[in-house]
């Protein structure tokens, strides 16, 4: 591998994804030492995390490393994508236009909301009865 990469973080619900873009590849991904194809094994997903390179017109240039954990399979997905549109910004700036555009910069602030005291979960009321 070459010696030179770009670090980008990455994070959505409870995933936080670190994903790396090393310099002169020929576009091999690894999520957690498995292929991209074996990891993300929904069909689009891997399109989805990749986005990000399509928008740039990248998809070959760089080999991408990725140590994802928590959440799942969605959030873990999301995370990567954010990632490494962050990683993408250090490599040329100049993208940033385009990767806003495409929506690849913004972290989605959504998380599971906590339980209600009374409440079944958190919004969910226990059954009414009159009698």
């Amino acid at each position: 591998m070459a010696t030179q990469y770009y670090e980008g973080i990455g994070r959505r619900k409870t995933s936080t994804a670190r994903v790396r873009l090393w310099t002169g590849g020929n576009g091999s991904i690894i999520i957690n030492d498995k292929p991209g194809e074996e990891f993300l094994t929904r069909e689009g997903d891997l399109a989805l995390a990749l986005g990000p390179l399509h928008a740039v017109g990248q998809e070959s240039a760089y080999n991408i490393t990725v140590k994802v954990q928590g959440g799942g399979p969605t959030g873990q997905r999301d995370a990567i994508q954010l990632g490494l549109a962050r990683a993408l910004l250090k490599v040329e700036p100049e993208w940033r236009n385009t990767l806003r555009h495409g929506d690849y910069l913004s972290r989605d602030p959504r998380i599971k909301e906590r339980k209600k005291p009374g409440l079944k979960r958190a919004r969910k009321a226990p059954t009414y009865t009159k009698r």
